[in-house]
Formats: C-alpha cells, structure tokens, sequence
C-alpha cells in the first residue's frame, strides 16, 4: 500500500502522516516514510531530535530506481533510510538549505520512481508527505503518480475544501485509483457535518474526520513523538481511517 497525503499548507498534513504511521506500525506493518517537503520536518512528529532530523541525508536527485535504473529500491533505503522511535524508517527527499538552489523536480523525480517498485521487505506501507500544494500533481509524470490512494488533509474552511476538491481532479488525471477526503481539526459534532456535507457537494468520498486535540500541539512543543501522543480520540479516529483504507483496497 503505498499512501500519499496532500492539502493546503498548514492543515496538518505531516502530523496526520505521523499518526497514519503510527497507527500500520502498531499493527504490524513495515512503514516506510518519505518527507517530500522542502522544510522537513515528518522527523519531529516520528520522535527524532532536530539534530538526527536534519542529519537524514537527502536521496539523491535524478536517480532512476528498480529494473534498468541507479540502485534497487531496497539500497537506496539500506542507505538513505532512518530508524525513528515511531518504528518507522522514514527518507527525507527534499531539502531546501541555500537561496537559488534551483529546481526541486529532480527530487521528485526520485520518489515517483521509487513509489513505481515494489519495495521488497522493507515497507508493507509507504507514506508520503507531500509538500503544500498542487505542483506535485501537475509535475510531469506526477510525483505520486504511483500511489495506491491519495488522502487528501482539509481542516474546515471553504479554501481547504476548494483545495481538496481541486487535487481530486488532478489525481484524477493522473490516474491514481482512490483519492479520499480526510477531515481534520474538527471541532465535533458540527465540523463533521461540515466536512460531510462538503464532499457530497464535491463528489469526494471521505476516509474520516480527526478532531481537534490541544494534546497534539502540546506534544510538539514538547518534542514527544506525535505518533505516541496520549490523545485517544484522535488515535481512534485515525485507526478508522487505516480499517477504511485496507477495506477499499480489499474491493479495490
């Protein structure tokens, strides 16, 4: 299964990805994740300090991985991959640490290869967090041009949901097989009419809503792994979020 998370910034793309990665690896899985942001930061919320964080060497660019390519998806792993106290092994593709570096595409590049292999024994789950925005769709060959799903992160506001409703489109076009709504920062009950009623108007199946938890943004500051955080509700709601993932992929 191989998972991309997208939305508008700031809706909370990467603490969702560290709670989806959080909740495969309590049931077994073998995650792999990849922080495609230019500003990496998926190693926080995984339980790494900032300084293991930001030692997490970078994949190279424009490497072609699997059959005819540079390296199999199982070296560029074995060399590039992190252990975190999530249990994860997260990649770090992309980092922006001078002005005028240039393009990232080569970055992306890298990662829409590797999405495109089956990643051996290394990952039963491969999570993507992709940076804010709609580029990486409209990249040629499409970053996650591979994935299996695409959980697209709303928080409630009409621009989130026009964002959501707007990279369902794209994914579209590029072919991914099953793009999902997820609602996130919900105060319940009314943000989840909110977020139900706005994918029925944007024909948008939604995975799930997250509430609202004070506790995650305290873990933070606290710099405790998000996926280990103590809020129940949030996990709850989470794991509901991965049982309607495995069961479309069964009718998939």
């Amino acid at each position: 299964m191989k998972v991309g998370v997208v939305g508008k910034g700031g809706v909370g793309k990467t603490t969702v990805s560290a709670l989806l990665t959080g909740a495969y690896v309590r049931r077994g899985a073998n995650v792999v994740a990849i922080d495609t942001d230019s500003n990496p930061n998926l190693g926080l919320s995984l339980g790494l300090t900032l300084d293991e964080t930001e030692a997490i060497p970078v994949l190279p660019r424009s490497v072609l991985v699997g059959a005819g390519g540079d390296v199999t998806a199982d070296e560029l792993i074995t060399e590039y991959g992190r252990t975190t106290p999530s249990g994860a092994t997260l990649l770090s593709a992309i980092r922006v640490t001078e002005a005028g570096a240039g393009c990232t595409c080569a970055g992306h590049g890298t990662v829409r290869t590797l999405l495109g292999q089956a990643l051996g024994e290394h990952a039963d789950v491969t999570l993507v967090d992709m940076e804010a925005g709609l580029e990486h769709l409209s990249r040629a060959g499409g970053t996650l041009a591979y994935a299996d799903a695409l959980l697209v992160v709303m928080e409630p506001s009409r621009k989130s949901v026009l964002t959501a409703a707007r990279t369902a489109a794209l994914a579209e076009e590029l072919g991914i097989p099953r793009v999902y709504g997820l609602g996130n920062k919900a105060r319940l009950p009314d943000d989840a009419a909110f977020f139900e009623q706005a994918a029925t108007d944007h024909n948008l199946p939604l995975a799930g809503v997250i509430p609202s938890d004070p506790r995650l943004a305290q873990a933070d500051r606290d710099g405790v792994s998000v996926a280990r955080a103590p809020v129940e509700p949030v996990r709850e709601a989470i794991d509901r979020v991965v049982d309607f993932l495995q069961q479309e992929a069964k009718v998939a």
